[in-house]
Protein backbone atom coordinates (compact mmCIF):
# COMPACT_ATOMS: atom_id res chain seq x y z
CA UNK A 1 0.00 0.00 0.00
CA UNK A 2 1.42 3.38 -1.00
CA UNK A 3 1.93 6.02 1.66
CA UNK A 4 0.39 9.45 1.07
CA UNK A 5 3.10 12.11 1.08
CA UNK A 6 2.56 15.45 2.82
CA UNK A 7 1.06 18.06 0.52
CA UNK A 8 2.79 21.29 -0.39
CA UNK A 9 0.30 23.16 1.77
CA UNK A 10 1.14 20.98 4.77
CA UNK A 11 4.88 21.54 4.34
CA UNK A 12 4.32 25.29 3.91
CA UNK A 13 2.29 25.33 7.15
CA UNK A 14 5.11 23.59 9.00
CA UNK A 15 7.60 26.05 7.53
CA UNK A 16 5.46 28.98 8.65
CA UNK A 17 5.49 27.60 12.19
CA UNK A 18 9.28 27.27 12.01
CA UNK A 19 9.89 30.90 11.07
CA UNK A 20 7.41 32.11 13.68
CA UNK A 21 9.34 30.23 16.37
CA UNK A 22 12.83 30.89 15.05
CA UNK A 23 12.90 34.56 14.04
CA UNK A 24 10.32 37.23 14.77
CA UNK A 25 12.26 39.68 12.58
CA UNK A 26 12.30 37.45 9.50
CA UNK A 27 8.71 36.36 10.14
CA UNK A 28 7.58 39.99 10.16
CA UNK A 29 9.48 40.87 6.99
CA UNK A 30 8.31 37.74 5.15
CA UNK A 31 4.67 38.75 5.45
CA UNK A 32 5.33 41.67 3.13
CA UNK A 33 5.98 39.39 0.13
CA UNK A 34 3.24 38.31 -2.27
CA UNK A 35 1.77 34.93 -1.30
CA UNK A 36 3.90 32.71 -3.54
CA UNK A 37 7.17 34.45 -2.63
CA UNK A 38 6.19 34.48 1.05
CA UNK A 39 5.64 30.72 1.01
CA UNK A 40 8.98 30.15 -0.70
CA UNK A 41 10.70 32.34 1.89
CA UNK A 42 9.15 30.22 4.65
CA UNK A 43 10.20 27.01 2.93
CA UNK A 44 13.75 28.21 2.49
CA UNK A 45 13.93 29.47 6.07
CA UNK A 46 12.70 26.12 7.41
CA UNK A 47 15.53 24.27 5.69
CA UNK A 48 18.18 26.78 6.81
CA UNK A 49 16.87 26.71 10.37
CA UNK A 50 16.82 22.91 10.53
CA UNK A 51 20.36 22.62 9.15
CA UNK A 52 21.59 25.11 11.74
CA UNK A 53 19.70 23.38 14.56
CA UNK A 54 21.14 19.98 13.67
CA UNK A 55 24.66 21.36 13.34
CA UNK A 56 24.57 23.30 16.64
CA UNK A 57 22.26 21.17 18.77
CA UNK A 58 19.64 23.93 18.97
CA UNK A 59 15.88 24.20 18.89
CA UNK A 60 14.87 26.91 16.41
CA UNK A 61 18.06 28.82 17.08
CA UNK A 62 17.87 28.64 20.86
CA UNK A 63 20.05 26.77 23.33
CA UNK A 64 23.27 26.27 21.35
CA UNK A 65 25.37 23.55 23.01
CA UNK A 66 28.78 21.97 22.71
CA UNK A 67 28.60 19.28 20.04
CA UNK A 68 30.60 16.06 20.29
CA UNK A 69 29.52 14.45 17.01
CA UNK A 70 29.80 17.42 14.62
CA UNK A 71 31.13 15.42 11.62
CA UNK A 72 28.28 12.91 11.85
CA UNK A 73 25.72 15.72 12.07
CA UNK A 74 27.26 17.44 9.07
CA UNK A 75 27.17 14.22 7.06
CA UNK A 76 23.48 13.83 7.89
CA UNK A 77 22.66 17.40 6.86
CA UNK A 78 24.62 17.06 3.62
CA UNK A 79 23.01 13.74 2.67
CA UNK A 80 19.46 15.00 3.23
CA UNK A 81 20.23 18.24 1.40
CA UNK A 82 21.57 16.37 -1.63
CA UNK A 83 18.47 14.17 -1.66
CA UNK A 84 16.26 17.24 -1.61
CA UNK A 85 18.23 18.88 -4.42
CA UNK A 86 17.86 15.70 -6.46
CA UNK A 87 14.08 15.97 -6.11
CA UNK A 88 13.71 12.99 -3.78
CA UNK A 89 11.19 12.85 -0.98
CA UNK A 90 13.29 13.12 2.19
CA UNK A 91 10.70 12.52 4.89
CA UNK A 92 11.71 15.55 6.95
CA UNK A 93 9.47 18.62 6.40
CA UNK A 94 12.39 21.07 6.43
CA UNK A 95 14.38 19.20 3.79
CA UNK A 96 11.26 18.55 1.74
CA UNK A 97 10.74 22.31 1.94
CA UNK A 98 14.07 22.75 0.16
CA UNK A 99 13.03 20.13 -2.41
CA UNK A 100 9.91 22.15 -3.22
CA UNK A 101 11.50 25.59 -3.47
CA UNK A 102 14.49 24.28 -5.44
CA UNK A 103 12.19 22.61 -7.97
CA UNK A 104 9.90 25.63 -8.30
CA UNK A 105 12.70 28.13 -8.86
CA UNK A 106 15.47 26.11 -10.57
CA UNK A 107 17.64 27.00 -7.58
CA UNK A 108 21.36 26.50 -8.36
CA UNK A 109 22.56 23.67 -6.07
CA UNK A 110 25.84 25.47 -5.45
CA UNK A 111 24.23 27.90 -3.01
CA UNK A 112 22.87 25.15 -0.77
CA UNK A 113 26.22 23.39 -0.90
CA UNK A 114 28.00 26.62 -0.02
CA UNK A 115 25.85 26.93 3.10
CA UNK A 116 26.72 23.36 4.11
CA UNK A 117 30.39 24.30 3.66
CA UNK A 118 29.84 27.01 6.26
CA UNK A 119 28.59 24.43 8.75
CA UNK A 120 31.69 22.40 7.95
CA UNK A 121 33.87 25.32 9.04
CA UNK A 122 32.13 25.34 12.41
CA UNK A 123 32.43 21.56 12.68
CA UNK A 124 36.19 21.93 12.25
CA UNK A 125 36.32 24.58 15.03
CA UNK A 126 37.55 27.01 12.40
CA UNK A 127 38.50 30.57 13.40
CA UNK A 128 39.01 33.53 11.04
CA UNK A 129 42.53 34.86 10.94
CA UNK A 130 41.90 37.88 8.74
CA UNK A 131 39.01 40.15 7.80
CA UNK A 132 38.87 38.37 4.45
CA UNK A 133 38.41 35.07 6.31
CA UNK A 134 35.54 36.63 8.25
CA UNK A 135 33.77 37.66 5.05
CA UNK A 136 34.30 34.23 3.54
CA UNK A 137 32.61 32.66 6.56
CA UNK A 138 29.77 35.19 6.40
CA UNK A 139 29.24 34.32 2.75
CA UNK A 140 28.95 30.62 3.47
CA UNK A 141 26.52 30.90 6.39
CA UNK A 142 24.45 33.90 5.23
CA UNK A 143 25.49 35.41 1.90
CA UNK A 144 24.68 32.18 0.08
CA UNK A 145 21.24 32.25 1.72
CA UNK A 146 20.78 35.79 0.44
CA UNK A 147 21.45 34.49 -3.07
CA UNK A 148 18.93 31.70 -2.57
CA UNK A 149 16.32 34.16 -1.33
CA UNK A 150 16.89 36.35 -4.38
CA UNK A 151 16.23 33.38 -6.67
CA UNK A 152 13.11 32.59 -4.62
CA UNK A 153 11.97 36.17 -5.33
CA UNK A 154 12.34 35.60 -9.04
CA UNK A 155 15.86 36.91 -9.69
CA UNK A 156 17.52 34.97 -12.51
CA UNK A 157 20.25 32.59 -11.30
CA UNK A 158 22.37 34.12 -14.07
CA UNK A 159 21.99 37.71 -12.84
CA UNK A 160 25.27 37.88 -10.96
CA UNK A 161 25.04 41.62 -10.28
CA UNK A 162 21.76 41.32 -8.36
CA UNK A 163 22.92 38.14 -6.64
CA UNK A 164 25.95 40.12 -5.41
CA UNK A 165 23.58 42.64 -3.81
CA UNK A 166 21.57 39.84 -2.21
CA UNK A 167 24.79 38.33 -0.90
CA UNK A 168 25.73 41.72 0.54
CA UNK A 169 22.55 41.77 2.61
CA UNK A 170 23.21 38.29 3.95
CA UNK A 171 26.73 39.30 4.94
CA UNK A 172 25.36 42.45 6.64
CA UNK A 173 22.95 40.31 8.67
CA UNK A 174 25.70 37.91 9.72
CA UNK A 175 28.10 40.66 10.76
CA UNK A 176 25.35 42.10 12.96
CA UNK A 177 24.72 38.62 14.39
CA UNK A 178 28.40 38.16 15.19
CA UNK A 179 28.55 41.51 16.97
CA UNK A 180 25.42 40.73 18.99
CA UNK A 181 26.33 37.13 19.84
CA UNK A 182 29.97 37.48 20.94
CA UNK A 183 29.14 36.40 24.49
CA UNK A 184 26.84 33.55 23.43
CA UNK A 185 29.44 32.22 21.01
CA UNK A 186 32.15 32.46 23.66
CA UNK A 187 30.10 30.22 25.98
CA UNK A 188 30.38 27.36 23.49
CA UNK A 189 34.01 28.01 22.62
CA UNK A 190 33.50 29.94 19.39
CA UNK A 191 34.93 33.26 18.29
CA UNK A 192 34.36 34.88 14.90
CA UNK A 193 36.46 37.98 15.56
CA UNK A 194 39.49 37.81 13.26
CA UNK A 195 42.70 36.91 15.07
CA UNK A 196 44.40 39.90 13.46
CA UNK A 197 41.81 42.21 15.05
CA UNK A 198 42.36 40.65 18.49
CA UNK A 199 46.12 41.04 18.12
CA UNK A 200 45.64 44.66 17.04
CA UNK A 201 43.62 45.31 20.23
CA UNK A 202 46.16 43.37 22.33
CA UNK A 203 43.45 40.96 23.52
CA UNK A 204 44.89 37.54 24.49
CA UNK A 205 43.30 34.46 22.86
CA UNK A 206 40.09 33.43 24.58
CA UNK A 207 40.05 36.47 26.88
CA UNK A 208 37.92 38.90 24.89
CA UNK A 209 34.88 38.59 27.19
CA UNK A 210 36.85 39.28 30.36
CA UNK A 211 35.97 42.65 31.99
CA UNK A 212 39.39 44.30 31.46
CA UNK A 213 39.03 43.85 27.68
CA UNK A 214 35.42 44.99 27.29
CA UNK A 215 36.30 48.53 26.11
CA UNK A 216 38.57 47.09 23.43
CA UNK A 217 35.93 44.54 22.46
CA UNK A 218 33.46 47.40 22.06
CA UNK A 219 35.82 48.95 19.49
CA UNK A 220 35.67 45.74 17.47
CA UNK A 221 31.88 45.56 17.81
CA UNK A 222 31.61 49.07 16.39
CA UNK A 223 33.89 47.97 13.55
CA UNK A 224 31.62 45.00 12.81
CA UNK A 225 28.58 47.30 12.84
CA UNK A 226 30.27 49.71 10.43
CA UNK A 227 31.18 46.88 8.07
CA UNK A 228 27.61 45.58 8.27
CA UNK A 229 26.28 49.05 7.40
CA UNK A 230 28.47 49.19 4.30
CA UNK A 231 27.19 45.84 3.02
CA UNK A 232 23.62 46.84 3.89
CA UNK A 233 23.95 50.06 1.89
CA UNK A 234 25.24 48.09 -1.09
CA UNK A 235 22.32 45.67 -0.84
CA UNK A 236 19.78 48.49 -0.94
CA UNK A 237 21.09 49.45 -4.39
CA UNK A 238 19.79 46.15 -5.72
CA UNK A 239 16.17 46.71 -4.71
CA UNK A 240 15.07 48.56 -7.90
CA UNK A 241 15.49 45.21 -9.70
CA UNK A 242 12.89 43.58 -7.43
CA UNK A 243 9.09 43.70 -7.57
CA UNK A 244 7.58 46.26 -5.21
CA UNK A 245 6.52 43.87 -2.47
CA UNK A 246 9.79 41.97 -2.56
CA UNK A 247 11.69 45.25 -2.32
CA UNK A 248 9.49 46.23 0.64
CA UNK A 249 10.30 43.01 2.46
CA UNK A 250 14.03 43.32 1.76
CA UNK A 251 14.17 46.94 2.88
CA UNK A 252 12.19 46.16 6.03
CA UNK A 253 14.51 43.27 6.90
CA UNK A 254 17.53 45.47 6.23
CA UNK A 255 16.20 48.14 8.60
CA UNK A 256 15.26 45.68 11.35
CA UNK A 257 18.54 43.81 11.26
CA UNK A 258 20.55 46.95 10.71
CA UNK A 259 19.09 48.30 13.93
CA UNK A 260 20.63 45.35 15.79
CA UNK A 261 24.14 46.23 14.66
CA UNK A 262 23.62 49.89 15.44
CA UNK A 263 22.31 49.11 18.93
CA UNK A 264 25.31 46.89 19.67
CA UNK A 265 27.62 49.72 18.63
CA UNK A 266 25.74 52.26 20.73
CA UNK A 267 25.79 50.13 23.88
CA UNK A 268 29.56 49.94 23.83
CA UNK A 269 31.05 47.65 26.45
CA UNK A 270 27.55 46.93 27.82
CA UNK A 271 26.36 45.42 24.53
CA UNK A 272 26.39 41.91 25.96
CA UNK A 273 24.76 42.59 29.34
CA UNK A 274 21.46 41.55 27.74
CA UNK A 275 20.63 40.32 24.25
CA UNK A 276 20.00 43.10 21.74
CA UNK A 277 16.61 42.87 20.04
CA UNK A 278 14.13 45.10 18.23
CA UNK A 279 10.77 45.79 19.87
CA UNK A 280 7.47 45.11 18.11
CA UNK A 281 6.54 48.83 17.88
CA UNK A 282 9.97 49.60 16.41
CA UNK A 283 9.49 46.83 13.82
CA UNK A 284 6.11 48.27 12.82
CA UNK A 285 7.63 51.72 12.37
CA UNK A 286 10.49 50.33 10.28
CA UNK A 287 8.09 48.37 8.09
CA UNK A 288 6.06 51.52 7.47
CA UNK A 289 9.18 53.49 6.52
CA UNK A 290 10.35 50.63 4.32
CA UNK A 291 7.12 50.87 2.30
CA UNK A 292 7.81 54.51 1.44
CA UNK A 293 11.38 53.61 0.63
CA UNK A 294 10.25 50.74 -1.62
CA UNK A 295 7.83 53.00 -3.52
CA UNK A 296 10.63 55.50 -4.16
CA UNK A 297 13.45 52.96 -4.56
CA UNK A 298 14.22 53.79 -8.18
CA UNK A 299 14.77 57.44 -7.24
CA UNK A 300 16.55 56.70 -3.98
CA UNK A 301 18.80 54.00 -5.41
CA UNK A 302 19.73 54.80 -9.01
CA UNK A 303 21.81 52.30 -10.95
CA UNK A 304 25.36 52.26 -9.61
CA UNK A 305 28.39 50.04 -9.89
CA UNK A 306 29.00 47.96 -6.80
CA UNK A 307 31.80 49.32 -4.61
CA UNK A 308 34.94 47.49 -5.79
CA UNK A 309 36.40 47.70 -2.29
CA UNK A 310 33.67 45.48 -0.84
CA UNK A 311 34.51 41.81 -0.49
CA UNK A 312 33.04 39.83 -3.40
CA UNK A 313 31.55 36.35 -3.14
CA UNK A 314 33.23 33.46 -4.97
CA UNK A 315 31.85 32.57 -8.39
Amino acid sequence: MSVALPSRDAIVATAQESIARGSKSFAAASRLFDRRTRERAWLLYAWCRKCDDIADGQDHGHGMTLIEDAPARLERVSAMTEAALAGDWVGDPAFDALRIVAAETSMPPRFARDLIAGFALDAEDWRPRSEDDLYRYCYHVAGAVGCMMAVAMGVSPEDEAILDRACDLGIAFQLANIARDVEEDDRVGRCYLPEEWLVEMDIPPGQHMKPPFRPRLAVLARRLAARAAAFEASARLGTPALPLRSAWAVLAAAAIYGAIGREVAERGEHAWDSRVSTSAPAKVAMIARAWQEAVQRKLLYPAATRDPDLWTRPR
